[in-house]
């Protein structure tokens, strides 16, 4: 399961203008712990790392597949775990019991106007070893689809969202009892099963197209690096925005005597059989569609016009899947701080993939392991952190997070009390660093990528990001930020491991790699090899060093901090942001639903419609009241003013040993009071009110999600309700600050 670092490299904002590289300035008003001798310990650390290691790694643990489950997988952990034993770190391996299904039977067929097999298979590809190790691999699935024996007409949804059925009611377009078929793309691959069962589907088929993710992008597998006609994207379509990992242990961990619900009653399961198919596959189905054809945003790249269906064809779907019960294994090794062993910096990368993985997820991976091991020698020269550094390597992460979700789980009252910062990879590639995280981190992380040099140019990863930011921004975003010292990291919504840490637990996380210059095409297919990689990726591993000392660098200053530096000024001036964007959502919406009516009420909509199209009159919108939205900005007014005063009174002072101590435990928790035990309305699992992944997005993130998704919903009260809540939340953590100014 990957996060797409480009769409964070895009949609992170730009920093001021000046490419001019700075130094990495003080937090909060502390300066770090010996600020040249921690510069001197980086470059011993750097001196340590080894390109050739993470070569190595990657092609042992690539070697074969090794997913949940696989006698493959449970050695590549014990292998995990005897590399970071002997680098020095108390290592054990934590098994949990989790369900996995696995197909026993897959049949698509299309039963008019002619019969067709789907062959549901991707073929060994020449110069690729491991592609042809077919008795091994997973077959194409997606995990989390329940049983199913359906037929009907095929109906062709785009990419499956909300917007794409409301464009099929409009053409009077019904998918009830029907088999839909979406392509990759606009949202993750688990709401669409999710809202083709919400509008009466019965069956749901997912393809990559071309357009997305073939040939239109450039040459395909084995000539180029992208999807050829046979590949086919693996993936979970658990319903991971009401709760990650284990469907059978919500909210506590999957131990072996765990008390589980029956499956039946597990929430986060499909509601129709869903299977992901090739477009070699979907190229018939699509061919022999029916109806009329679909809008010029809705075409792929086959070489057919693009049609709704309704009719015709006709396809049949069967699905049977073993519903086992398997063990998983996190490696968990940990350095015990020699002052401050109750604060825990976390860094983690899972282990599992979909077959081979080279990319997915041992790129990232094999990177922690050598910073790690880089550690390791620190450690053998005498040098202790001051807090308790944990290294992970999970399982399962690509069935929904579950290992990393499940350990959280397991361990959440003693998380809560020592986990101050976790910091998340899951692949690397070769181009841009890609930021995203806890916005008090903001200040900090930019500081360590200044620091980093990038590999191809020699300016600094930080500098190349944000010139790429410049490049591609518009006029409006770099006059906006042309103010601002740091680069703005994204907002985190879902789809890696810092999802339970995040917002489960409220640790503040970053999640962090590079991309954008590597190609694609092999996601979580059997092309997913370390052949594959070496032609496209990141051949002399550059970048795989360079994210080991952005990640190493950032762990090792978090571990030697006097105190954590951990920033609101970043942080409130995003909240601010955030505020206003629901502001304007609701004026637009407003706005629009006046507009609109007025288009409909006064026939103008109807008499510039080709009446051969016969399109359905758009339903009228509810109007949009006047929501008091005071409350959240007097919250944020007092936030900003907060943050001011803390400023302004821990600027340059000094603390007591004691004092140090207690205000590092107050600012890691500051995160904590982000989150509400109620959770969010509906899914009392996400509990953080300023980060959550959208209902309908999946990885996508909804920022103030409890009042922006009420919005979109159109539920007023809601809204309202989750204004005042988020408000106290905002005030709630002013207080906190209020608190650590007392302390200078």
């Amino acid at each position: 399961m990957r996060v797409f670092l480009t769409t964070v490299l895009m949609t992170c904002m730009l920093g001021n203008l000046s490419l001019a590289q700075s130094p990495n300035t003080p937090l909060l008003g502390f300066t770090a712990r010996g600020t040249a001798d921690q510069r001197a310990l980086e470059s011993r650390f750097d001196s340590f790392l080894r390109a050739e290691n993470l070569r190595d790694w990657m092609k042992r643990l690539s070697a074969k597949p090794h997913h949940l489950g696989s006698a493959y997988g449970k050695q590549n952990a014990e292998f995990i775990a005897a590399q970071f034993k002997s680098w020095g770190f108390d290592t054990k391996i934590e098994e949990f019991e989790v369900l996995f299904p696995t197909p026993k039977t897959r049949i698509v067929q299309m039963t008019a106007p002619e019969k067709f097999s789907l062959k549901l298979n991707e073929p060994p590809v020449a110069g690729d070893a491991s592609s042809t190790q077919q008795k091994e691999q997973l077959p194409t699935y997606n995990a989390f689809s329940i049983d199913g024996d359906v037929s009907g007409p095929l109906v062709y949804v785009n990419y499956g969202t909300p917007a794409d059925y409301e464009e099929l009611e409009r053409r009077g377009i019904s998918v009830r009892g029907k088999i839909v078929i979406s392509r990759y793309g606009g949202s993750w691959r688990g709401i669409k099963p999710k809202v083709a069962a919400e509008n009466g589907a019965v069956g749901c088929l997912i393809y990559s197209d071309p357009r997305n993710d073939g040939y239109y992008q450039g040459d395909v597998y084995p000539k180029g690096a992208h999807r050829n006609e046979n590949g086919v994207q693996r993936g979970s379509v658990m319903d991971m925005p009401l709760y990650p990992g284990d469907p059978l242990t919500k909210g506590i961990g999957a131990v072996k005597n765990a008390k589980r619900i029956d499956r039946k009653n597990a929430e986060t399961l499909t509601k129709i059989p869903v299977l992901p198919i090739s477009y070699s596959d979907a190229l018939p189905l699509l061919r022999n569609l029916d109806g009329a054809v679909v809008p010029d945003a809705w075409r792929g790249a086959l070489p057919v016009t693009y049609h709704f269906g309704g009719t015709t064809p006709t396809v049949r779907m069967k699905l049977e899947f073993n519903w086992d019960i398997k063990k998983i294994y996190n490696v968990i090794a940990r350095i015990k701080g020699a002052e401050l062993p109750d604060q825990w910096i976390i860094r983690g990368n899972h282990h599992d993939a979909w077959v081979n993985g080279a990319d997915d997820p041992i790129s990232g991976l094999v990177a922690e392991m050598e910073e790690a091991r880089a550690i390791g020698e620190l450690l053998r020269s005498g040098w202790k952190p001051r807090r308790t550094i944990i290294y992970a390597a999970w399982d399962a992460e690509e069935q929904g997070l579950i290992g990393s979700t499940e350990w959280a789980e397991t361990h959440a009252d003693e998380l809560r009390q020592k986990a101050a910062v976790y910091i998340n990879t899951d692949s690397n590639g070769r181009g841009f660093l890609g930021m995203g995280g806890s916005h008090t981190l903001e200040k900090f992380i930019n500081g360590v990528g200044r620091d980093i040099p990038d590999p191809q140019t020699g300016v600094s990863v930080w500098e190349r990001s944000k010139a790429r930011q410049m490049v591609s921004g518009t006029e409006s975003q770099r006059s906006e930020l042309a103010s601002r010292s740091d680069l703005r990291i994204g907002a985190l919504g879902s789809g890696s491991d810092y999802t339970p840490f995040l917002q489960h637990l409220g640790i503040a996380s970053l999640n962090l790699g590079f991309g954008g210059e590597d190609g694609g095409g092999s996601y979580h297919s059997i092309y997913d090899s370390f052949e594959h990689y070496m032609r496209f990726s990141d051949p002399g591993f550059s970048y795989g060093i360079a994210l080991a000392k952005v990640c190493g660098y950032s762990v090792l200053r978090l571990a030697n901090a006097e105190t954590l530096p951990f920033d609101f000024e970043n942080f409130t001036d995003t909240v601010g942001v955030y505020t206003n964007e629901v502001v304007r959502l609701a004026d637009s919406m407003r706005e629009d639903a006046r507009s609109s009516n007025l288009l409909i009420t006064s026939g103008m909509w109807r008499a510039a419609q080709d009446p051969t199209d016969r399109l359905a009159t758009p339903k009228l919108k509810s109007e949009v009241p006047n929501l008091n939205f005071e409350p959240l900005r007097n919250a944020v007014a007092k936030l900003k003013l907060s943050t001011s005063e803390f400023q302004k009174a821990s600027a340059g002072r000094q603390l007591s040993q004691a004092d140090r101590r207690s205000l590092d435990e107050l600012l890691y928790k500051s995160e904590r009071l982000m989150t509400r035990s109620e959770g969010l309305p509906r899914r009392d699992w996400f509990r953080h009110q300023i980060y959550a992944p959208g209902f309908y997005t999946g990885y996508g993130v909804k920022t103030l999600p409890g009042i922006r998704e009420a919005l979109e919903q159109r539920d007023w009260t809601e809204a309202q309700q989750q204004i005042l809540v988020v408000s106290r939340t905002l005030e709630g953590l002013a207080a906190e600050i209020d608190r650590a100014a007392r302390f200078f």
